[in-house]
């Protein structure tokens, strides 16, 4: 962790263990920074530590045995409430475990593993001594907890109801802080009123600075799944306030996801994160009337941010070709906080991403991010691979990825597509993907590709394509469709979708977008197309999964490598041990990085 000094002239790094440190948070006198580590024992997981902003090394302030997930300080600085799982029963032997018993719905996790029974819930930590006592229990999860101004409300996220695995239908509730208390339900959405799980969703709810009122994010219908916008929702607190009636979306005009609200001081308006094509910025919305402004421009990705008590706003804001770093927004404009990437961009040439567009299906226009290999002679073509993004409810981006600036710096150009399915456009553009996999994206994805080809940018004879999780899902689609690709890269992907029912994470929400396989065969049969025209595959095809992965398990991988392998079409599998969807070791991420360099060289290269 760093600290920056508001007028820039000052950064100074506050810790220096070998572990990570993350999620910083100021005690409210200022003295105390809170901080989580797993410094102390990886085995339990991350802890909260302090920091006394006068000197001094940061002590553990909590011992629990399990990871700490979210955490707020209570106003006085006396209280910590902190969300982490109950501890299981230790294992008599390690030598010789117990069976693993399934009796939950929702019974996989990517990071957990198996689910048993064991839930989150929430915790009051005394800060002077460390003494911990229980605030909630129960069969569901309770986490990102946040204090009422005042201290007497602490406002959580759970999943309640008969059978809480059944549904999405995260809700906030209301609860005294102490022992013995009892929760009141907030929100009565029947969709996701914040959601863990969720990237878009995360984030505790924020009260306004009086206390009457709490800002949260709001899930779309239940029906349209991760297909929903993610909104900014508003309501009261108060004991005779009406509940779900209350609630408000004061930026559902804006047809885009937004996310992260933050109060003014004056509870006038609230800031948030607006995505919109391709970019993240920094707006705001005035309540009274509806009024948004946008305070930092497009061609950039805010995020983070923060507002202070007195008006102050900080950004953490990236582009194509600028690692994110600190700016100040004052003005109307950013000024720079932090330099620390500013060394290593004076040793590399990196490239900026353009915005190039070509039309889709229906007339629809297609738009994708362009990273041209520099010195590229007027009038040459180059190797190009077409890069699919995952999600699938997600979007390229003008932040900076480092695969695509050393792809470019290969010689390659990078051409990262927004098909139908992507976030930034609309809901209606992100809801053209339900059931349609393959269907709706890849006449997109094709689309963009003539058009690098007819601007003359890519070689038609060295085409290359991949993509991770849906985007190698999509990958599998595209080379069963098209045979112009020379060779492809598919990582943690799926392509028999008969065959991945309940193998993942993800059973209640295929059933929500599909429908149950014995009930609706055909669709199922529909969108396992790449598997079941495997045969028409020509394209060289590395594929790549980690072994623990339980977002899009490894079989999934392990069945398009079969089919390719035993087709005759050149193929490879590497299988990542011990790693879950997202590779966590350093070393296997430079090697991922190493073999895309490898296959894409062999194939379209020499």
């Amino acid at each position: 962790m760093w600290l920056a000094s508001w007028d820039g002239k000052e950064s100074i790094q506050a810790t220096r263990s070998a572990a990570s440190e993350h999620t910083p948070r100021w005690s409210p006198d200022g003295r105390w920074l809170a901080f989580l580590s797993d410094r102390a024992d990886a085995n339990a997981g991350d802890q909260i530590w302090l920091l006394d902003r006068a000197g001094g090394e940061a002590q553990p302030r909590s011992r629990f045995t399990t990871a700490i997930t979210g955490y707020a300080w209570s106003p006085d600085g006396k209280r910590i409430v902190f969300s982490a799982q109950v501890p299981a029963a230790p294992v008599e032997d390690p030598e010789k475990p117990a069976p693993i018993v399934i009796d939950r719905l929702q019974f996989k996790s990517d990071d957990a593993g198996y689910l048993r029974n064991e839930r989150s819930h929430l915790f009051l930590m005394d800060v002077a001594t460390g003494a911990v006592t229980t605030l909630t229990d129960g069969p569901y999860d309770e986490l990102q907890p946040a204090w009422s101004p005042d201290g007497a409300q602490i406002a959580f996220l759970s999943k309640r109801g008969e059978d809480p695995d059944a549904t999405n239908n995260w809700d906030l509730y209301l609860i005294a802080p102490q022992p013995g208390a009892v929760a009141r339900q907030l929100t009565t959405s029947p969709g996701a009123d914040g959601d863990p799980d969720d990237a878009w969703l995360s984030g505790p709810p924020r009260f306004s600075a009086d206390g009457r009122r709490v800002a949260y994010l709001a899930g779309g219908a239940p029906a349209d799944l991760w297909y929903g916008l993610a909104q900014v929702g508003v309501m009261g607190v108060g004991v005779n306030d009406s509940g779900g009636e209350a609630a408000s979306l004061p930026t559902a005009a804006l047809d885009r996801n937004t996310v992260e609200p933050r109060w003014s001081a004056d509870g006038k308006w609230l800031y948030f994160r607006l995505e919109d094509d391709a970019s993240m910025v920094l707006a705001r919305v005035r309540l009274a009337d509806g009024r948004v402004e946008r305070l930092t421009p497009p061609g950039g990705v805010v995020s983070e941010f923060d507002v202070s008590a007195q008006g102050r706003i900080v950004v953490l804001r990236g582009t194509s070709a600028q690692p994110g770093e600190l700016a100040a927004l004052e003005r109307g404009g950013l000024r720079r906080l932090s330099h620390h990437n500013d060394g290593w961009l004076a040793d590399v040439d990196l490239v900026t991403a353009q915005a190039i567009s070509a039309p889709g299906t229906g007339g629809l226009e297609v738009h994708a991010l362009l990273f041209e290999p520099k010195g590229r002679a007027p009038g040459a073509r180059v190797p190009t691979l077409l890069w699919l993004h995952g999600g699938p409810v997600s979007q390229h981006q003008h932040d900076f990825d480092f695969q695509s600036q050393l792809l470019a710096a290969q010689g390659y150009a990078v051409v990262a597509p927004n098909p139908r399915g992507s976030t930034g456009r609309g809901f209606a553009y992100q809801r053209a993907l339900f059931a349609n996999w393959g269907e709706a994206d890849v006449p997109d994805v094709l689309a963009i590709t003539d058009r690098v080809v007819t601007d003359g940018i890519a070689d038609p004879a060295r085409l290359g394509v991949g993509g991770w999780s849906y985007g190698a899902i999509l990958t599998n689609y595209v080379i069963a469709t098209d045979t112009r690709f020379k060779a492809a890269t598919s990582g943690a992907g799926m392509a028999n979708m008969l065959g991945g029912y309940g193998i993942d994470q993800y059973a209640r929400d295929w059933e929500a977008e599909l429908g149950l396989p014995w009930e609706h065969t055909g669709l199922w049969i529909k969108l396992s197309y790449a598997f079941l025209h495997a045969d028409r595959i020509r394209t060289p095809t590395l594929f790549l999964c980690g072994a623990d992965d339980f977002n899009v398990p490894l079989p999934a991988t392990e069945q398009m490598y079969q089919a390719l392998r035993r087709l005759g079409v050149p193929t490879q599998l590497v299988i990542y041990p011990g790693q879950h969807h997202h590779l966590a070791r350093p070393s296997l991420r430079v090697d991922r990085l190493q073999r895309y360099l490898g296959w894409y060289g062999r194939y379209l290269k020499n």
